[in-house]
């Protein structure tokens, strides 16, 4: 199976965001229902993309 482009457009993936935060998926999720995540958003089918740009801004806002 081949990889994934890199996002392109700058939409990341759940995935890509976890292991960018070395994460695991469930704590995206418990953060997600915590309302603690990054701004997602959802897709069609269901699925969840986060914007390069939000996901920057949300770990900037994370500085102490």
């Amino acid at each position: 199976m081949a990889e994934s482009p890199p996002a392109r457009r700058g939409y990341l993936t759940v995935e890509e965001v976890c292991a960018e935060l070395r994460i695991a998926r469930s704590t995206f999720y418990e953060w997600r229902t915590a309302r603690k995540a990054p701004p997602c958003i959802k897709l069609p089918n269901g699925g969840l993309r986060v914007r390069r740009g939000d996901l920057d801004r949300w770990l900037d806002g994370l500085s102490e």
